[in-house]
């Protein structure tokens, strides 16, 4: 297997991203603009609203669109796939502020794992969290780490109340 061009991410990670289409310099701002216009105009029934920052449009512009399938076994875990895509959240605009007020940030909708089974999401400091049936989980002070944590397996920190 040759060696990745980039030393960003580790070798796993960065083959997940690039066999997902991801190449060092990628940036898709018109998409990701169309995704901030789209959530900061979507309101819930009960008048709920997303913040969108710069944390989650950098993310967005650089993955967003991305199905990553990683394919070993995992290190602690089983790794799941998850796709970068802020519409998959777009209806938790409430479960997201909910989130946010007892981390004391902004958070907004970043992808999904698996089938839908956890939304992914990134605060304005660019922290990544997955919340979903058992929980809020916190992923990683940034992206990078947040993809580390999925694709190879890692247990991510369980977030508490309280």
């Amino acid at each position: 297997m040759p060696e990745p061009d980039s030393t960003r991410f580790p070798v796993p990670v960065d083959a997940a991203l690039r066999d997902a289409g991801w190449q060092p310099g990628r940036w898709d701002i018109r998409q990701a603009e169309e995704w901030a216009d789209a959530l900061r105009a979507h309101t819930t029934p009960a008048g709920h609203r997303h913040t969108v920052f710069p944390a989650a449009v950098e993310v967005w512009a650089e993955f967003g669109g991305l199905h990553l399938t990683p394919t070993g076994p995992g290190r602690q875990i089983a790794p799941t796939s998850l796709r970068i895509d802020p519409m998959a959240g777009i209806h938790l605009a409430r479960t997201l502020a909910d989130l946010g007020r007892a981390l004391d940030t902004e958070i907004s909708p970043l992808g999904e794992e698996g089938d839908s089974q956890a939304v992914l999401a990134i605060d304005i400091t660019g922290r990544v969290f997955s919340i979903d049936h058992t929980g809020d989980w916190y992923l990683g002070a940034d992206i990078d780490q947040a993809l580390h944590t999925l694709v190879t397996g890692m247990e991510p920190a369980r977030l508490t109340s309280g």
